[in-house]
């Protein structure tokens, strides 16, 4: 089996869909000698901020000598970024090994019963990363948390970042269901630690942690603004926007919790803060001829209104050329509310994604909700960057699919289209919040 191979095997298994349960991970796991019961984890779960947060921890811990395996999704252009050890990507040759090593275990399942992407991929991670001797992992859930499949670990510690509406068609549709989702992460014990603020998820929350006897931190806005400074005076954050100070005070909060078991210098928390790096998130970018593009993955309603702070915040004098790409599963309206007044000039595509929403409809709301702005639907990214060649400040938001596409066009990372791919699923059941 070559590389391509692997990946196509891969791509194969959405063919089983999302099925929100355990069993099938626990089963395929203990195939591969239940690798995660030789692992430490930090388990991440929330509706925005997770992936942030999770990059926070992993440079803070590799600054202090740790080898750090981190498992995050989605990936914006390689397969290969979803597991990665120090921040190095996962070899193709070990893609190719894993799924050479699980095919024959596959086949042990009954029919109906076949192990999906998400299942597979969770126990390939775990297995590198046993092998590759990590001294802790950094651990995001996929979607949700009770019934997702990372949720067979037991870690030293769960964050829950917030609550916010998003997958209501999976998680349910209340604040409430899906803190109910997210709080199945908790586990008996173990420190939680949540930045939600909604009284209706963190009341969940709460409930969910006295009846584990998991004690709780909640990590508030003041938190937020005396931190990361009090930790580590004289700090400067790497990742752009107001909103990366909480995740901050999350991860520093954690570390704080876990200091007995995972010591870590006040000097390595800054070089980690300092240091982090994750793409596609409020990522601005100067291309050769000095025009300025931002990425920013802003996939649901409380992302939109992020990138909007930021925005008005850091480039309050200027008027954006604004490239929206959303997922037609997702809330785009108040996406569409929220960004459309901010932009000189608007231009929707489509997302590279079966799920993708139409762009006409994209523009109609937009020239409804702002119409003194200049509004064109486009037929590709590459069509809307051609139109906005001569524009000072581009940015391109709506959708991580979208951010990776990009990344890939203006050569900021290396092409590989066919692996975006692999975020693509469909759910085998809407009622995951009530199972």
């Amino acid at each position: 089996m070559f590389y391509p191979e692997a990946i196509q095997f891969l791509y194969d298994l959405r063919l089983f869909g999302a099925k929100f349960g355990l069993e099938n991970t626990f089963q395929l796991a203990a195939l591969a000698g239940n690798p995660q019961h030789r692992l430490h984890f930090i388990h991440v779960a929330g509706t925005n901020g997770k992936g942030s947060t999770c990059a926070m921890l992993e440079s803070i811990y590799r600054a202090a000598g740790l080898r750090v395996g981190l498992f995050t999704s989605p990936h914006l252009v390689s397969f290969r970024e979803r597991i990665q050890v120090n921040r190095r990507w996962i070899g193709e040759d070990d893609v190719v090994r894993l799924v050479e090593t699980l095919q024959p275990w596959l086949a042990q399942f009954a029919d109906g019963h076949h192990p999906t992407f998400f299942e597979v991929v969770t126990v390939m991670a775990l297995k590198f990363f046993a092998e590759q001797n990590c001294g802790l992992v950094i651990w995001e859930t996929g979607l949700g948390g009770r019934l997702d499949a990372t949720n067979i670990v037991t870690p030293l510690a769960s964050i829950i970042t917030n609550i916010s509406l998003d997958h209501q068609q999976w998680l349910g549709d209340t604040l409430a269901q899906i803190a109910a989702e997210k709080a199945g992460i908790i586990k008996s014990g173990v420190p939680v630690i949540t930045a939600t603020d909604e009284p209706e998820a963190l009341a969940v929350i709460e409930k969910t942690a006295r009846e584990k006897n998991a004690p709780l931190k909640i990590v508030g806005t003041n938190a937020a603004r005396r931190r990361p400074d009090s930790a580590a005076p004289g700090l400067c954050l790497s990742l752009a926007g107001e909103h990366q100070k909480l995740n901050a005070a999350l991860a520093l909060a954690t570390v704080e919790i876990l200091q007995k078991q995972l010591p870590v210098a006040e000097e390595k928390i800054r070089a980690g803060l300092q240091n982090v790096d994750w793409p596609g998130r409020l990522q601005l970018i100067t291309l050769s001829d000095g025009r300025r593009v931002l990425l920013d993955g802003a996939h649901n309603p409380a992302g939109a209104k992020t990138l909007g702070t930021a925005l008005a915040k850091n480039f309050s004098a200027e008027k954006p050329v604004l490239i929206l790409g959303v997922l037609q599963d997702k809330d785009w309206q108040p996406i569409c509310e929220t960004l459309a007044p901010l932009a000189a000039r608007m231009f929707t595509v489509p997302v590279s994604s079966e799920r993708s929403a139409n762009p006409d409809e994209l523009a109609e709301a937009c020239r409804k909700i702002k119409p003194s702005a200049e509004t064109t639907a486009c037929g590709s990214l590459g069509d809307a960057l051609d139109k906005t060649a001569g524009d000072d400040f581009v940015v391109i938001t709506g959708s991580l699919y979208l951010v990776g596409e990009a990344l890939e066009m203006l050569d900021l990372s290396p092409a590989n289209g066919g692996e975006r791919a692999l975020n693509e699923w469909t759910a085998a059941s809407s009622a995951l919040a009530r199972r």
